[in-house]
């Protein structure tokens, strides 16, 4: 059995959905806070999210002697810049408020942007793997009348997605193209875990 440092409702169903046993705690942490005091420091989208996830693996394996912890996180940037490997664009958040989705959904609209998925396995307070995934979105056009009606329709579950969609629900209706996996944007990276897990004996190999 694993622990899984989140209360995330689809991490729970990728992890239930691939036969893997686990129990899932709140890691207590301040996102917020801590996300910005990592940007402070100077770290792009993909160090962020492996910052983030290793910080909840850590907090919540303190206090689970012996016991696998799983931290996960995701961040997004705007591609740009130096090639399609920079990782310095713009990042989006979560959406403070309806407003602000409508500003994120026409900031996305025509652009493609990154996605990186990061999962981290701690054990009695130490990292010991971690894996992050990338995945290019190519968001088609959006109108006005379209993000109004998009958002109408699925608002109180959105509010709570960074990027403002759910892949697995309406938020499929944004994309022209995505060049990754879909267990990546449902918050894991899954494949890579599921063979980690085998190795250490949790999943039979």
């Amino acid at each position: 059995m694993i622990v899984l440092a989140s209360q995330s409702a689809s991490r729970r169903a990728l992890l239930s959905a691939a036969q893997v046993p686990f129990e899932a705690l709140s890691p207590g942490v301040d996102e917020e806070a801590a996300k910005e005091a990592l940007r402070a420091d100077g770290l792009d989208a993909r160090a962020l999210a492996d910052a983030l996830a290793e910080l909840k693996a850590l907090k919540v394996s303190r206090r689970v002697p012996g016991g696998l912890v799983l931290g996960c996180d995701q961040t997004l940037s705007l591609a740009g810049g130096i090639g399609d490997g920079e990782e310095r664009g713009e990042m989006i958040d979560k959406a403070v408020d309806r407003a602000d989705a409508e500003r994120i959904l026409k900031l996305l609209s025509g652009r493609v942007h990154h996605l990186h998925s990061a999962a981290v396995i701690a054990l009695n307070g130490e990292a010991i793997w971690r894996h992050v995934e990338r995945v290019r979105m190519t968001v088609r056009p959006l109108s006005d009348a379209f993000i109004q009606s998009y958002l109408d329709a699925d608002w109180e579950e959105l509010r709570w997605c960074v990027g403002c969609y759910r892949i697995e629900g309406p938020g499929v209706q944004i994309f022209s193209k995505v060049e990754g996996s879909q267990f990546a944007i449902q918050g894991l990276p899954l494949l890579p875990l599921l063979d980690f897990l085998r190795v250490r004996g949790v999943l039979a190999a």
